[in-house]
């Protein structure tokens, strides 16, 4: 048994063994050295707001992108981009994109809303957007605070559901709806 052990546990062998797994920690070691490097410029390409070279279908590249298109008011074409990470999305990725897109129709509300008073259903619509995506969003991860707090916002600037029949409109709404119009 002696001389089974000095062979297996041989200078030589062992010798081997450690430059073997010297040079695979060494591998190891350059590859992540890379991925960090990548991982890097991937960061500053994004912070500077210019189309990554690297990872250009990840999520994150992708998100990233829709995230700038909001900051330069592109909204539409954030929408978009924002919807279409929804079916590769994770749970959390998903509660994001809702958080982000409620965001999207609340800033267009509250610009169009600041503007003229005449566009009244128009922002309505997009505050109510804006609701349903935080909805989204809480549904799926209810400890986002950031959500809670927008959605808050939100509810507090539409409108309370109208009474039928009151309000300015000269339509009287459902009060009347089953009433003939005309001569009997």
């Amino acid at each position: 048994m002696a001389i089974i052990t000095k062979n297996l546990f041989s200078t030589k062998k062992l010798t081997w063994f450690f430059i073997l797994l010297l040079t695979i920690s060494l591998g190891v070691f350059i590859k992540q050295f890379i991925e960090l490097k990548n991982i890097r410029a991937f960061n500053q390409e994004i912070t500077e707001g210019k189309s990554p070279h690297m990872f250009i279908n990840s999520f994150e590249a992708r998100y990233a992108t829709a995230y700038w298109l909001t900051t330069k008011e592109r909204y539409k074409e954030a929408n978009i981009l924002f919807s279409n990470l929804l079916p590769i999305a994770s749970t959390s990725q998903k509660a994001a994109i809702h958080y982000n897109i409620g965001n999207i129709f609340f800033r267009r509300a509250l610009a169009l809303n600041g503007t003229d008073m005449t566009v009244k259903n128009e922002t309505e619509y997009l505050f109510r957007q804006a609701k349903a995506a935080y909805m989204l969003s809480i549904k799926i991860d209810n400890t986002a605070w950031d959500v809670k707090h927008n959605l808050d916002r939100v509810l507090m600037i539409l409108p309370a559901n109208p009474t039928p029949g009151i309000g300015d409109s000269d339509a009287p709404g459902l009060i009347l709806g089953n009433i003939p119009v005309g001569l009997p």
